[in-house]
């Protein structure tokens, strides 16, 4: 009986040590930090996910307001140019600045003119030299230096 007595408490010293080596073991415990670690990240993952979906799915809502605002816009530009194009006066409605008379008056006037110029190039040409280019000087620009008188 012993034999089979230490044989049994052998088996059961072996199978408490496996355990207890199992359990109390640096590898199992990183093994279950590990564990830890990758449910922390497959969590985190999958709210990241749900994150940028959200956010895709703002931005295209967004996208989709701007576009309706766009269109709204494009709309009314088209009506407000149709409406200065109707309202934009023809030649034939346009009001003169002067009136018929006077319009008249300066068509003479231009006329006129135009046959005086005429006229004197036509009249024998000018071989005198402009008074600013006379023959005599007044010296008045000259570099001399003047006395100056002070009356007090």
């Amino acid at each position: 009986m012993s034999v089979v007595m230490s044989i049994v408490l052998l088996l059961v010293g072996g199978a408490i040590g496996f355990g207890a080596s199992r359990f109390l073991s640096k590898s199992s415990q990183e093994n279950k930090k590990l564990n830890e670690q990758v449910s922390q990240s497959e969590s985190a993952l999958a709210q990241y996910k749900l994150d940028v979906a959200e956010h895709l799915d703002n931005s295209s809502q967004l996208l989709e307001k701007m576009n309706e605002t766009c269109q709204v816009a494009m709309k009314q530009m088209e009506q407000s140019t149709q409406l200065l194009q109707q309202a934009t006066p023809t030649e034939a409605t346009v009001m003169p600045f002067f009136s018929k008379e006077t319009q008249e008056q300066l068509a003479q006037t231009v006329n006129l003119r135009h046959e005086k110029r005429t006229d004197k190039a036509e009249q024998e040409p000018v071989t005198e030299a402009p008074l600013d280019y006379s023959g005599n000087p007044s010296g008045l620009f000259a570099d001399k230096k003047q006395s100056v008188t002070n009356d007090e």
